[in-house]
């Protein structure tokens, strides 16, 4: 094997580790927020971390700040109601020692007022209501061969711009197409 082929391998390895360890940080989120861990959240979001909420709801600055919000009463007491977090797959852009995670989130609750439904198999439920879906925009950094959090930005989808530009913005940084070069693109073919 030459030179060449090994830091060609050693480069396609390190991408396939640092994708699989994004997945890791990311896919660890939902369990974290819905048991009230924030322990974990401490040792993920850096020290002068920023969680975004948009501009409707308060976010916080800060990890001791960040993990308070899993700590408030009130999301405990959201925990006991049922709460659940589901993300969606998400796009990496690896940049060296940076990235930067576009995805989704939905965050569902049990419906307390929902009527009792079985299902062959699966039992008896008031199933779920769907509170919330927001895109997400993850800001990472390495340190200390540990993926960190540097920025997390949470938009509601509402029909606005602010969550499309978001997630328009992660394919774009992703493939380097803007809408006008993909609309282009389209027209020509």
């Amino acid at each position: 094997m030459q030179n060449g082929d090994v830091s060609n391998l050693e480069t396609r390895l390190r991408i396939i580790e640092d994708t699989l360890a994004i997945y890791e940080l990311l896919a660890s989120h939902p369990p974290s927020a819905d048991t009230g861990h924030a322990a974990y959240t401490e040792t993920v979001y850096m020290e002068n971390g920023v969680f975004d909420r948009g501009p409707n709801l308060n976010g916080a600055s800060g990890v001791a700040e960040i993990a308070g919000f899993i700590k408030r009463p009130e999301h405990e007491e959201a925990i006991q109601g049922g709460l659940a977090h589901f993300t969606g797959l998400p796009l990496i852009d690896l940049r060296g020692d940076q990235a930067v995670v576009t995805s989704y989130l939905m965050i569902v609750h049990l419906d307390h007022e929902g009527t009792p439904r079985e299902l062959a198999n699966h039992g008896t439920s008031q199933g779920y209501r769907i509170h919330r879906a927001v895109a997400n925009r993850w800001e990472l950094e390495r340190h200390n061969g540990r993926w960190m959090i540097a920025k997390r930005t949470l938009l509601p989808i509402d029909g606005s711009d602010m969550p499309r530009n978001l997630l328009r913005r992660g394919l774009e940084d992703l493939t380097g197409t803007t809408q006008q070069n993909a609309t282009d693109d389209g027209a020509s073919s």
